[in-house]
């Protein structure tokens, strides 16, 4: 009788492990996961903190700006039309809007604010992308001017201003990270300032998520909340695999990169 060598069966081949080395921070990266907590705290603090909050209001104006403008975008998309227009770093942002799709132009604010706030928080992983967005920050902090007749945020919006130009020369604009780093989480947590504005210092301007709640009765605001914060801090986490995925660079190899664009040495 022939018997065959080979075994009655195989076993299947082991799958490869998955390589978590592009998930897994380097050391320069996991200062950039520091600096998000604080800032985090930081913002939340600064932003309802009475006096403190006026520091700020160049980066709120932005901030404001931007969430109202995603909801004028989506509100013509939708077939509505533009009644009026505020953006004000105290009462908050308004869009009185006729016509449209509601839930359509009310989710744009916060999905807008996400969006915008991940690609400054993938700035703050990579010199060379800092020094491209910063032009963006730039014509971001001029445009709400136009609506703004506070004399001490117009100083401080300039003031701004020469801070950004001022870290293009530190280190070829590695500084110019942490500054679209603090716009990023800034933007992407809107939600949470937002809300915190509407319970704790009762803006005239309601929030997206008490909007929300009037045009869904059933559902309250708190709710409403916490369904955006939760959209926002999974979107976060979204952006902060991709940077740590994507831009694995030592500070001596981003500044390299860096110095390439538009040299300030």
């Amino acid at each position: 009788m022939y018997l065959d060598a080979a075994p009655a069966f195989e076993r299947p081949p082991i799958a490869p492990k998955q390589n978590l080395a592009e998930i897994q921070p380097t050391k320069d990266q996991a200062v950039v996961l520091y600096v998000i907590a604080v800032y985090c705290v930081v913002i939340l603090a600064v932003w309802n903190i009475p006096g403190a909050r006026q520091i700020i209001n160049p980066l709120k104006l932005l901030t404001v700006g931007w969430h109202e403008l995603c909801h004028i975008v989506a509100a013509i998309m939708t077939g509505g039309s533009i009644l009026r227009v505020t953006i004000d770093p105290n009462l908050g942002g308004c869009s009185l809007v006729e016509g449209g799709h509601p839930a359509s132009i009310l989710s744009a604010g916060y999905i807008g604010s996400t969006i915008f706030g991940g690609v400054f928080v993938l700035a703050g992983w990579d010199t060379l992308v800092a020094k491209i967005m910063s032009f963006v920050l730039g014509i971001g902090l001029i445009c709400p001017l136009a609506l703004v007749r506070d004399k001490l945020t117009i100083l401080l919006t300039f003031c701004y201003e020469a801070l950004l130009i001022g870290f293009w020369f530190a280190d070829h604009g590695s500084a110019l990270r942490w500054y679209c780093l603090f716009v990023g989480i800034m933007n992407i947590y809107y939600v949470v300032w937002d809300f915190a504005d509407d319970r704790f210092f009762r803006k005239a301007n309601d929030s997206d998520a008490t909007q929300f709640s009037l045009l869904y009765p059933a559902i309250s605001a708190h709710v409403w909340a916490l369904f955006w914060i939760l959209f926002q801090t999974g979107a976060l986490i979204g952006f902060i695999l991709l940077g740590i995925s994507q831009f694995k660079r030592t500070d001596a190899e981003m500044m390299f990169e860096a110095s390439k664009f538009l040299p300030t040495k």
